[in-house]
């Protein structure tokens, strides 16, 4: 995974901060569906109730794809939070939209695509956020089976956990977010959301999230 710009991730992660999609309390720790127990909670689906913000994401999201998969003919939006920016960024480029479901419907047709991907058509996954990388790798893999040629992801933000990395790099799968983690708590410091001392436990619980407040 690769940042495409600072400046970007920088504005991202303020514009993420200041609509409160993301939540940093280091007291009271948030629950994970995981599980997990969390300092940090992320919902961009937030971003959508926010003009500014969500064009902003949206014209970024485009950058990235135009720059690093100008081929492509066809966005595939990662249910949930993946839809609505893949759809808007599809349709401004003027290429075909579908989304990727968690799991087949449950009744009707079961799709677990919703859309057509035509064998060898060129795909861009939309991710709203990265976690462990697991549901946007099943969603890779839902396309591959239709006979997609996905060419790479991008996302809105990213963990940036190990296991992430390894498990897209395994797979060969090109990730471009606009901001990641520390560009977040960079950011979240200079707008003194936390302290300098904060950051040890927030960088601890990134490296060990399934460990941390244990």
């Amino acid at each position: 995974m690769q940042i495409f710009q600072q400046q970007v991730a920088n504005t991202v992660a303020a514009y993420l901060l200041d609509c409160q999609a993301v939540k940093i309390n280091l007291k009271e720790p948030y629950i994970w569906a995981s599980g997990w127990k969390s300092p940090i909670y992320t919902d961009n689906r937030v971003t959508l109730s926010y003009p500014q913000v969500r064009t902003y994401i949206k014209n970024q999201l485009i950058s990235l794809i135009v720059n690093n998969f100008p081929t492509v003919e066809c966005i595939a939006g990662v249910a949930t939070g993946g839809i609505p920016q893949g759809a808007l960024t599809a349709d401004e480029i003027g290429v075909a939209f579908v989304y990727v479901r968690a799991e087949p419907k449950g009744h009707g047709l079961k799709n677990l695509i919703e859309g057509h991907v035509s064998p060898g058509q060129k795909v861009v996954v939309v991710e709203d956020l990265i976690s462990t990388g697991k549901s946007s790798l099943r969603a890779v893999n839902a396309l591959l089976e239709e006979g997609a040629d996905v060419l790479g992801m991008v996302s809105v933000f990213t963990y940036g956990f190990p296991e992430a990395w390894a498990s897209f790099e395994k797979a060969g799968v090109k990730c471009f977010p606009l901001t990641d983690y520390l560009s977040l708590i960079s950011t979240a410091l200079a707008k003194g959301l936390i302290q300098e001392k904060d950051i040890a436990t927030l960088e601890q619980w990134r490296k060990d999230p399934a460990s941390w407040g244990k």
